[in-house]
């Protein structure tokens, strides 16, 4: 059963597309620019680069009783493309695909385009997702985008950066037994 149709917003970062590329190949970095409304984030694994790099966070919107996403890196195509595919909703019944499109632009700039798009398993889920959900994600994305340009061109408008939950792990990290 198809869900709400893909929903895209697109901007361009004055930056070269392998800088804007790692910037976003890295998971942990993405708390940095959706901050506003996916919240409390932690990270699936230690290493939060590449393929196989995941998160889950909570997703701020009004009457959301099942507000916790899962989304992990699925595929990498240097340096033009993205894939996270994750799952959300009542038992994490709803699957998503989150696609960010990079293409060189004049001048050394970069084309970001983010497309985000669901799966709802039940009619309940499509109905509730038919309620508003579009036009808030399209915004919510829109804002993003915009915050992700403001870090990579001039550093401003930096969010927190996602770590692992529980503290260092590795035995170079001064962990102790």
């Amino acid at each position: 059963m198809p869900g709400v149709d893909p929903v895209s917003t697109s901007t361009v970062v004055s930056r070269p597309i392998e800088e804007v590329y790692e910037y976003l190949l890295d998971i942990a970095n993405h708390q940095e620019f959706t901050d506003h409304y996916l919240v409390d984030w932690h990270l699936t694994r230690e290493d939060s680069y590449g393929v196989g790099a995941g998160a889950r966070f909570k997703i701020k919107m009004r009457g959301n009783r099942f507000p916790w996403m899962d989304v992990t890196i699925a595929e990498a195509v240097r340096p033009h493309r993205i894939v996270e595919v994750g799952r959300t909703g009542k038992f994490n019944r709803i699957r998503t695909v989150g696609v960010y499109e990079l293409t060189p632009g004049p001048g050394g700039s970069t084309r970001v385009t983010f497309t985000s798009e669901t799966e709802p398993k039940l009619l309940t889920d499509k109905f509730l997702e038919s309620l508003g959900v579009r036009g808030m994600v399209k915004r919510k994305n829109a804002k993003a985008l915009r915050r992700l340009q403001s870090i990579l061109e001039d550093g401003r408008d930096r969010g927190q950066r996602t770590t692992i939950s529980g503290g260092a792990r590795k035995p170079a990290s001064n962990f102790r037994l």
